[in-house]
């Protein structure tokens, strides 16, 4: 059970981060371990139980990620990450044609929410396309979103925007890649058991955009024009 993460948790995460090279991070693996990968997955499978009890159809998969970098693509970092973060999606990957729920810890604050990594333009296209096609449904989810405070709408913008048929919905059109996130300083929450319970109740709320967005993938691709089948003349 996710008792809290610690002081040490805190300690680890600035001493990779200024020290990021084998011999620091061997000596200090223990730590690593035991207070910060094992409270992150103990979150995670907590928070996990909770939404499949709560959606029983959700079948979300839970992927805690790794601190260690792709050394294909270091780029002149260290090989550490000096943040972790955990992932329930419900598809085999998290490629950047489906959304996950996230939360993410990193040693100047943690966030959490629901969006794509780096949607590919082709979602982003399907995602333009549904709008056209019928605004209503996202309306609803974009009115249920202004009546809150914990979570914003992010992600770049196109520099020329292009012209949405709902206007109320151009911020959502407009998006290169989006998400709906919360971001926080690390504060005491971050101590106690009470972390999963505000996790628990936010994924909750971002149900149904996860639901909405999941869907994407299956939507005709926008690029290739609509041709009715020919019929065949009978006797032919």
């Amino acid at each position: 059970m996710f008792e809290g993460f610690s002081q040490e948790t805190v300690d680890f995460m600035w001493g990779i981060r200024f020290n990021n090279e084998k011999s620091w991070f061997e000596a200090h693996k223990e730590s690593y371990q035991t207070c910060f990968l094992q409270p992150m997955r103990e979150l995670g499978g907590q928070v996990q139980a909770a939404l499949l009890e709560q959606f029983p159809k959700c079948g979300l998969n839970l992927k805690v990620s790794r601190i260690y970098r792709d050394a294909r693509r270091l780029f002149g970092r260290g090989p550490y990450k000096d943040h972790l973060w955990l992932s329930l999606f419900r598809f085999g990957n998290e490629s950047g044609g489906h959304p996950v729920l996230w939360f993410e810890l990193a040693p100047e604050g943690w966030s959490y929410g629901m969006g794509f990594w780096e949607a590919d333009p082709l979602t982003m296209e399907k995602h333009r396309a549904r709008i056209d096609r019928d605004p209503k449904p996202l309306l609803r989810l974009h009115n249920r979103l202004a009546k809150q405070e914990e979570f914003t709408l992010q992600g770049p913008d196109y520099k020329r925007p292009k012209p949405c048929g709902e206007p109320r919905l151009s911020v959502w059109y407009n998006k290169k890649s989006l998400s709906i996130g919360h971001e926080e300083e690390l504060t005491e929450l971050l101590y106690t058991p009470a972390l999963a319970d505000r996790l628990r109740s936010g994924f909750a709320f971002l149900m149904p955009y996860y639901e909405y967005f999941s869907t994407l993938w299956a939507d005709p691709d926008p690029r290739v024009p609509f041709s009715r089948e020919k019929k065949v003349p009978k006797g032919s």
